[in-house]
């Protein structure tokens, strides 16, 4: 098992950014061409606490192509992720956790953000762990998906709060 933290600041309100954030797999979003589509399956409120609690279903695609022999475990290039979020605009928290559905026998991946207000800024604390269930390339896999993740993290709420210009 590997697990990876990470904290930044963005120079922009809570608001913007979670707002990004519920943005980031709806089109047109040039950098979430790999998600097919993200549903949201279940949303309640509580008037009480002023939580909103959300489910959505994404499906990605890989972008990485298959290797020869992963394609005995993973019999697709789509994934589904599941998503539960809570936000609470009181106190200015927002707790995303997703968890991969689809190639469970290969990896299971878990990845929490957390977003909070400090001043005039936001604070976005991810949080993810990789666990191989393949014994013989366990350390291997995950070496492979923590690098690929970090990769990924450093374009998903950036572009979209602020996109480069054209």
């Amino acid at each position: 098992m590997l697990n990876y933290s990470q904290s930044n600041l963005y120079n922009h309100h809570w608001d913007k950014v979670t707002a990004a954030i519920w943005l980031k797999y709806q089109p047109p979003n040039p950098f979430s061409t790999h998600v097919l589509s993200a549903d949201v399956i279940d949303r309640t409120f509580d008037p009480k606490t002023g939580i909103l609690t959300t489910t959505r279903l994404v499906l990605k695609k890989n972008r990485v192509p298959i290797p020869q022999w992963a394609q005995y475990i993973i019999s697709s290039q789509n994934a589904y992720v599941l998503e539960q979020s809570t936000v609470n605009v009181k106190t200015k928290e927002m707790k995303i956790v997703s968890r991969n559905l689809s190639h469970k026998k290969l990896m299971v991946i878990e990845e929490t953000q957390t977003i909070t207000q400090d001043k005039e800024h936001a604070w976005i604390r991810v949080d993810a762990r990789f666990v191989s269930n393949l014994s013989l390339v366990k350390s291997a896999i995950e070496d492979f998906c923590l690098n690929r993740f970090k990769n990924n993290l450093s374009n998903v709420v950036w572009l979209t709060v602020d996109p480069p210009k054209p």
